[in-house]
């Protein structure tokens, strides 16, 4: 079976590089796939994460005018299309994905799949034009989804929030093996994620900032990619809690981090299916996290492997927090509980739901 993957670039250390990288590693390794990627990679930047060697790929620059690449980029996808003539066509969040279903004519199935959530809050300060764009664009995006063969949703809460008939729920698998599982010595927090507004970083240092009054011991290492004005590193320093916060760039042994740490923490205000909770179960972390739409609540059972906050809640976030710091057998009971409830997340079971999903589609292809 051939696989043609049309994904955004995928050259930067986010969970959709990530999982990508993972997943076709797996089908390439495993199974008798020939694989091909259409991606807006530069040229000039290596992958942080290592890509399997078999992947063919098609690359095409993002050019600056818009109306311009728009076509060369259509046309550029038709002629791969063309040339590789695969069974079956991915389309993993990449740019312009809603233009996909009425623009490419082929008579082969096409499958969306999505890693963000409806609900995803990309600024707290929309412009005028965007708040008056939104409420327009989820009519539209439903009717698109509709015209795919297939959408793929990492949660069924994201399902959900579309009702669609043409939907299949496929997680994120785990993307490393852990032998043993934290300590949960270290008084250490941790957490992931990107400089964005969506993960909600200032929320996470505000409460931090009442964390350290009565634990001053304790400090929280956030690793992620951030821009140049670094927002974050400033208000931590306004906070007055820039000693007890480590701000680290995506590092490759991230397991390690996860080793090295006792608790970890998510403030997002939108997720789908938090990658970083699953790794950190993995690892043995009892999680405290914001119970945002959507995702999280998928993962974590409240009270069990984990605390799930109500949305926006601080001080209730700081009050399980203070807990997991002060009582060490809760957070090996939470942490052992934690490790156990991620099974079906070991990615032979995610990729047995991908390969039969191939396989279902192709025998009605023929």
């Amino acid at each position: 079976m051939r696989l043609l993957y049309i994904v955004p670039d995928v050259t930067g250390a986010g969970g959709i590089a990530r999982v990508i990288s993972l997943k076709l590693d797996y089908l390439l390794t495993r199974t008798d796939c020939k694989i091909d990627i259409i991606s807006l990679n530069s040229t000039k930047k290596n992958c942080f994460y290592g890509f399997n060697k078999k992947i063919n790929w098609h690359t095409i620059n993002h050019s600056k005018n818009s109306i311009f690449f728009l076509k060369s980029y259509f046309l550029f996808i038709k002629e791969v299309i063309s040339k590789v003539e695969p069974d079956i066509i991915v389309v993993c969040d990449a740019n312009f994905w809603y233009l996909f279903p009425w623009f490419i004519k082929f008579e082969i199935p096409i499958i969306f799949e999505t890693h963000v959530s409806k609900f995803l809050e990309k600024s707290d300060n929309e412009s005028l034009f965007r708040r008056f764009i939104s409420p327009l664009i989820n009519p539209v995006k439903r009717k698109t989804f509709k015209k795919f063969d297939k959408v793929i949703f990492l949660s069924q809460d994201c399902s959900d929030e579309w009702e669609l008939k043409n939907n299949v729920v496929i997680p994120n698998p785990v993307t490393f093996f852990v032998e043993k599982e934290s300590s949960l010595n270290n008084n250490r927090a941790i957490a992931i994620a990107r400089h964005s507004y969506e993960k909600g970083i200032d929320r996470l240092l505000m409460i931090w900032k009442n964390i350290i009054k009565e634990h001053p011991d304790w400090c929280l290492d956030i690793y992620g990619e951030w821009n140049g004005n670094n927002k974050y590193q400033l208000l931590a320093i306004d906070l007055g809690i820039s000693n007890s916060v480590n701000f680290f760039p995506p590092t490759l042994d991230i397991k390690d981090k996860y080793l090295e740490s006792s608790i970890y923490l998510m403030a997002s205000r939108s997720e789908a299916l938090p990658l970083v909770l699953i790794e950190a179960m993995n690892c043995g972390l009892p999680c405290v996290s914001y119970d945002c739409p959507s995702g999280p609540r998928n993962i974590i059972e409240d009270n069990e492997n984990g605390f799930l906050i109500e949305d926006g809640n601080s001080t209730d976030f700081e009050k399980k927090v203070a807990l997991l710091i002060e009582d060490k057998e809760l957070r090996i009971r939470m942490g052992k509980k934690a490790k156990l409830s991620i099974e079906k997340y070991q990615i032979d079971k995610v990729m047995n739901q991908w390969d039969d999903l191939f396989q279902d589609i192709s025998l009605v292809k023929h």
